[in-house]
């Protein structure tokens, strides 16, 4: 599994100011960008770190070599995760602010998986997202929603023998990010996965399906390969949803291999 880093810090204001570019604009650099891996004919399943549409992957993304470091030096400095570090009830961010937060309820689960199909257990999956207003708990978020006294918006469990995570918690709303006028993110859930080790972490977004603004994100489309896209949208489950009680969600994480879950850019957790 390779290592990544990401850090739980909204979108909303993530951009050094908001780009004076048009969504018009960003549609038509969108398409040029596709239009172009169409004619090079070479697959990319992970998201361009340098995509223009993207306007603060231009300034964040890596220019240099990485600069090697000692695993075991960073193990000296690093958390350690167990089965006694970590309560089922962190997995409901439903119960965890003493009330009940607004938005649809839902439960969202499904499996951890290797090349091979073969479940990955005892992963640490922590998820954090926005309330239903599209609002994080964060002093970066300032723009004008409420933000929910009843939730915040973070949650962690570990996978069982077969690989399975599973979370109760509400659907997240689309929020405004500052790329270009007028830009909304779609709604997302963001999951971070740790191995073995503290620098074995992947981080990566989970989608909604039918969301009108997947077309308009240019997040969402740096990653230009149409079915790694769509790996990172979640499967309404009828059979998962719960009758009086929330609706239900089922998406697989596929840590490496031919149906890789696309992972973010280190440097931006929009």
């Amino acid at each position: 599994m390779a290592a990544a880093v990401n850090a739980p810090v909204p979108a909303a204001g993530n951009a050094p100011g908001e780009s004076s570019s048009t969504q018009a604009e960003i549609d038509v650099e969108i398409a040029a960008a596709a239009k172009d891996y169409a004619e090079r004919g070479v697959e990319e399943t992970q998201p361009r770190r340098d995509y223009p549409p993207y306007r603060s992957s231009l300034l964040r993304h890596p220019t240099k070599d990485p600069v090697q470091a000692d695993p075991e030096g960073a193990e000296l400095w690093a958390p350690a995760f167990g089965q006694r570090d970590v309560d089922p009830l962190e997995a409901d961010l439903t119960i965890q602010r003493g009330g009940e937060p607004i938005g649809e309820r839902m439960v969202v689960t499904g499996r951890v998986l290797d090349g091979d199909g073969r479940p990955v257990r005892g992963q640490l999956v922590e998820i954090w997202q926005a309330n239903a207003g599209g609002r994080y708990v964060h002093q970066r978020d300032q723009h004008p929603a409420p933000l929910d006294p009843h939730f915040t918006g973070m949650g962690r469990c570990l996978t069982d023998d077969e690989g399975r995570y599973r979370f109760t918690t509400i659907k997240p709303g689309p929020y405004p990010w500052r790329n270009h006028r007028s830009a909304w993110r779609p709604a997302h859930i963001h999951f971070s996965l740790f191995g073995t080790d503290f620098t074995q972490r992947l981080v990566t977004q989970m989608y909604f399906p039918g969301d009108p603004l997947f077309a308009l994100d240019p997040i969402y489309q740096s990653i230009l390969d149409p079915a790694a896209r769509a790996r990172l949208v979640a499967a309404y489950d009828h059979d998962l949803t719960q009758p009086e009680w929330a609706t239900g969600y089922r998406w697989d994480i596929v840590l490496t291999g031919a149906h890789r879950t696309p992972l973010d850019d280190p440097e931006d957790p929009a």
